[in-house]
């Protein structure tokens, strides 16, 4: 299983620096067009650039997606997209010409070297419960091989740099007034660049009927993880990523035999979705039908099968506040979560997301998911959190998240221009 750290995320940018200047001067150089856009995500083919590909490519503006490894220049070809490798001399020029530059971790998501100059769209990938940004000391890690006074001087010049980067941002969607505050304090962005849209990677979960939604959810589950009976139970337990180091929270055996009774008591399926730069290992000491993969390498974009689902474990994925659109029941397990306030920090109280009530052991959490699963008032109770967790969170639950965040983007590039197209779709219309 891939792993990353910010230590070793920082070293490559500190070595860098000699690439970023060149970047820099290049740019300074190299025209930008009026009206080109490159795509790219993290994550792969999917996440909110992809919901918002479909409206900027619908609306006739001349766009590609760069793209990592051949994985994702295949998915986007089944979609009819175009792709160039974002670490290509191509890729380097489509970026540096491109007029707004679409993103949703970082700027390595297109060629990071030619951003500058650009009108950057930063989707994000999710209401974060973490600290993240600036508002993180994980975020300006030095590298491990620093000690002292070097070490001192790289955090402060890793600052300068999150800085300088983040100013570049002219649009950062946020779900919500709440959400907004930490985006801009995560980002040191003034009011006006953190618009309350909503996010585009959730209009999918408000988008038809309920039962639609459900239906195509469950079809995609099976198409990954296997033939599932029509009344079976979908769990879907998805840790977070600890900067490279091992899930405290893997089963020991007795709990994988615990936890694999209840699922057969219930007629579940655990599904297992470890962070794509997360380390460990997630299976039962003897194999069973009852737990399945369904990893980043199989499903890149998790958010389009929430509604498939009967129950979610989580620590402190936004995944929890994606999932309370659904609403679906969520359940939290955090072994480490003082360790974890003290490196990372959260965004008011763990209760406030996760409730009083949640589980620092397996022991707990495999008697809360028998209930949730058995237990028709405890699955309502949970529901009924979940509801309340998204008024809080979600501020527009309309389906037309990506239509706001297309007009955000050309109210922020000050159109009309001349040689530019940047109609406005309606407020009800959706991207297919």
């Amino acid at each position: 299983m891939a792993s990353f750290s910010f230590g070793a995320g920082n070293a490559r940018k500190i070595a860098g620096i000699p690439l970023y200047a060149a970047g820099r001067l290049a740019t300074l150089v190299i025209p930008r067009s009026h009206d080109e856009w490159v795509f790219g995500c993290g994550a792969g083919i999917g996440d909110g650039a992809l919901a918002l590909w479909h409206v900027v490519a619908g609306q006739g503006h001349p766009a590609v997606w760069l793209v990592s490894n051949e994985r994702e220049a295949t998915d986007a070809a089944a979609l009819g997209i175009p792709t160039v490798p974002k670490r290509s001399l191509r890729g380097f020029w489509r970026t540096a010409r491109a007029r707004t530059v679409v993103v949703t971790h970082g700027f390595g998501d297109v060629n990071r070297y030619a951003v500058s100059g650009a009108f950057v769209a930063q989707l994000w990938h999710g209401i974060p419960l973490k600290r993240i940004g600036l508002d993180s000391p994980e975020t300006v890690r030095p590298p491990s091989v620093l000690r002292g006074p070097a070490a001192a001087v790289a955090r402060r010049a890793l600052a300068i740099m999150y800085r300088g980067a983040a100013r570049r941002i002219g649009v950062l969607p946020a779900a919500s007034h709440l959400v907004r505050g930490r985006l801009e304090s995560a980002f040191g962005l003034a009011d006006e660049r953190v618009p309350v849209t909503g996010e585009p990677r959730v209009d999918v979960l408000s988008r038809g009927s309920a039962a639609t939604r459900r239906s195509a959810a469950r079809d995609g589950v099976r198409e990954v993880a296997g033939p599932l009976e029509e009344d079976s139970r979908l769990v879907l337990y998805a840790p977070t990523w600890r900067d490279g180091e091992l899930d405290p929270a893997i089963p020991a055996p007795e709990h994988w035999q615990a936890l694999v009774e209840v699922l057969e008591r219930r007629d579940a399926v655990l599904l297992v979705r470890s962070h794509p730069l997360g380390a460990g290992e997630y299976a039962p000491p003897s194999p069973t039908d009852r737990v399945r993969r369904l990893g980043s390498d199989l499903v890149p974009d998790v958010t389009p099968l929430l509604p498939g689902l009967d129950a979610l474990v989580t620590d402190y994925s936004s995944l929890a506040f994606d999932a309370s659109l659904v609403p679906l029941p969520t359940l939290f397990l955090a072994p480490d979560v003082e360790e974890y306030a003290r490196r990372r920090g959260f965004y008011g109280r763990y209760e406030d997301a996760a409730g009083e009530d949640w589980c620092a052991e397996w022991g707990t959490l495999i008697a809360q998911l028998d209930a949730v699963l058995g237990d028709d008032a405890a699955r309502a109770e949970r529901i009924a959190r979940a509801e309340r967790l998204s008024a809080r969170m979600h501020a527009h639950r309309d389906g037309a998240n990506t239509d706001r965040v297309y007009r955000a983007i050309c109210a922020g590039l000050r159109r009309p221009k001349k040689g530019t197209r940047c109609p406005v779709p309606s407020e009800r219309s959706q991207s297919k």
